[in-house]
């Protein structure tokens, strides 16, 4: 996928989410969008880091009106629709490399 700089969204108005993996390994993330394609969610998320430079797609999975699992996507054509949904939403938002 390809890098892309966040040129309009101020940092202090970013949503962080913390992540926690099946080996309890936490990590953070800047929440980017939801996509949804073909009756399912998506999140697209980035490292909360400066260095960060691809998105993390993964996808929802509702477990109750209040919790969400994130699950990882082994379909590489998903990821990629998903991506290119992302990439047209916020084409004036982000300055894409590819």
């Amino acid at each position: 996928m390809a890098d892309f700089v966040n040129e309009n969204i101020p940092e202090d108005e970013a949503i962080i989410i913390e992540l926690t993996d099946e080996d309890g390994v936490s990590a953070e993330f800047e929440y980017l969008d939801t996509i949804a394609l073909d009756g399912e969610e998506y999140v697209v998320l980035i490292e909360n880091e400066e260095d960060a430079e691809g998105v993390i797609i993964l996808k929802i999975e509702s477990v109750d009106d209040e919790t969400e699992n994130y699950i990882g996507i082994d379909d590489e054509e998903t990821v990629q629709k998903v991506y290119e949904i992302f990439k047209e939403n916020h084409k004036d938002d982000f300055e894409f490399t590819d």
